[in-house]
């Protein structure tokens, strides 16, 4: 995990190749203090860790990124109106290379889409 005591997976299930994750952020991460003080949000790269952390779970492997593409940032993640966010990843594999194709919901609303292409170190 990359910050620490940032979320927790509060539900996962899998569907062929297709993982679902309802994770609860934490609402007084340090992260907050500096994104911003008066107006928390969840930075864009931060929603991208989570997808790579949890591809990390649900292969069993370390892996470092290697190309993103298509990433659309939708609505902006607030933690102190985002009860939950659901990691929806269809997650495939081919010769060590992994690839992604996500969609972050925050309370049913869209939040990210995007596709990252992951090798295994």
């Amino acid at each position: 995990m990359l910050l620490k005591d940032f979320y927790t997976v509060l539900e996962s299930s899998q569907q062929e190749d297709t993982f679902i994750t309802k994770l609860s952020i934490e609402k007084t991460h340090p992260l907050y203090a500096g994104h911003f003080p008066e107006r928390p949000v969840t930075p864009g790269v931060i929603l991208m860790q989570l997808f790579k952390e949890e591809a990390e779970r649900c292969t069993g492997k370390s892996l470092a990124l290697q190309h993103a593409n298509n990433v659309k940032f939708m609505a902006v993640v607030d933690p102190n109106t985002c009860d939950h966010l659901i990691l929806e990843s269809h997650i495939t594999e081919e010769d060590g290379i992994i690839k992604v194709r996500g969609i972050a919901r925050q309370n049913e609303a869209l939040a990210l889409k995007f596709s990252a292409v992951y090798k295994t170190v």
